[in-house]
């Protein structure tokens, strides 16, 4: 049940994804220099070419990264006088992402006065093999990454809860649930590797972002996202508007790696040398005048809402009420983003 929410709604993914989409604005020059180097190799270039994006949700932002691709390959082909390959554009995601509008926008991508773009929407984890072996030019991946393929094992077993209700108690277990995380990235993050490795030409290239933390913050609290969800349906659980037991049992499976955890995992995994890597805060893609309560909670109803609703029900008035007044009594949003400080992870590589 990993998906965005879905349709147009106020609520909807696609239209609260403006972050998402300054985030893959940051994607761009690391894209189109992966297609310059894709096209100036004669053995990479033999008159077609694959680009997938894996994890790309629905609205506005999922033929983003794909169409700065597309671009980049007429760009280079007009400034060089090459013949215009053909393009295969391929979009992913899981089976319960809002494919219906996806599929909309790729007949506009089709119909563009653009030649040559084929296209198409590929279903799956991209936990599991996606493509045919060696047959990818390019795949992109952008604010997918650090959603894990599971909840750490280690505490669904040992009945650990991922934000316990009780502080004492939250600070004893905090390094187990820290480092139950953690290593799920990193069985995760390296299966990923490995599989498009298979699945990537020799010399591939991989461009993909993720939200983590920087290398200064300690691995003392999630830095997500999801801590700020877990707050308000802790106090929704401590009112009895929620199950404890059911909130014991909530995990999100949503990790934010450093910079050098992401640099061991590729250097331990070795398929890939790292063309490029930036990090940088995603708060200065955000306009402070527009960062109010009411967009905050939007924002997170549709990332969160269908994990919530499928554990909980539909609980989803009473979380809106609990934020609203976790802020109206704790402080501005801008603060609860200052104590919760992320960013963003954007990695280039190229397939050994």
């Amino acid at each position: 049940m990993v998906h965005m929410n879905q349709g147009q709604g106020e609520t909807s993914y696609a239209r609260n994804s403006r972050i998402q989409n300054a985030q893959q604005n940051r994607m761009k020059p690391l894209i189109e220099g992966s297609i310059f180097e894709l096209c100036s190799n004669n053995t990479l270039f033999p008159g077609k070419i694959l680009i997938a994006d894996l994890g790309c949700s629905s609205g506005p932002n999922a033929l983003a990264l794909v169409s700065i691709a597309v671009e980049a390959i007429h760009s280079y082909c007009l400034q060089f006088e090459q013949t215009l390959p053909e393009v295969c554009v391929l979009l992913n995601d899981l089976p319960d992402n809002d494919f219906n509008t996806v599929v909309k926008s790729l007949v506009t991508l089709r119909q563009s006065k653009k030649p040559n773009v084929l296209t198409g929407v590929t279903p799956g984890s991209f936990y599991e093999r996606l493509f045919t072996s060696g047959s990818m030019h390019l795949i992109c991946s952008s604010n997918s990454l650090h959603w894990l393929s599971k909840a750490p094992e280690h505490l669904t077993r040992n009945q650990i809860p991922a934000y316990d209700m009780d502080e004492h108690a939250r600070c004893e277990s905090l390094p187990i649930v820290l480092e139950a995380y953690a290593q799920q990235f990193m069985e995760d993050f390296t299966l990923f590797l490995k599989l498009r490795a298979k699945e990537l030409v020799p010399g591939g290239r991989m461009v993909v972002s993720l939200v983590g933390r920087h290398s200064d913050v300690t691995a003392s609290k999630f830095s997500h996202l999801w801590e700020t969800v877990a707050q308000i349906l802790s106090v929704m659980a401590s009112e009895g508007v929620i199950d404890k037991a059911k909130y014991d049992s909530f995990y999100v499976p949503m990790y934010g790696a450093s910079s050098e955890e992401l640099m061991e995992i590729i250097q331990e995994e070795g398929s890939f040398s790292i063309t490029d890597m930036r990090v940088y805060d995603p708060a200065t893609d955000m306009n402070n005048a527009l960062f109010t309560s009411s967009w905050f909670i939007n924002h997170l109803r549709a990332i969160f809402e269908p994990i919530i609703v499928e554990h909980f029900g539909d609980v989803m008035n009473e979380f809106v009420r609990t934020a609203e007044q976790r802020w109206t009594l704790e402080g501005s949003v801008q603060d609860e983003r200052a104590k919760y400080p992320r960013a963003m992870q954007v990695v280039s590589l190229a397939k050994a």
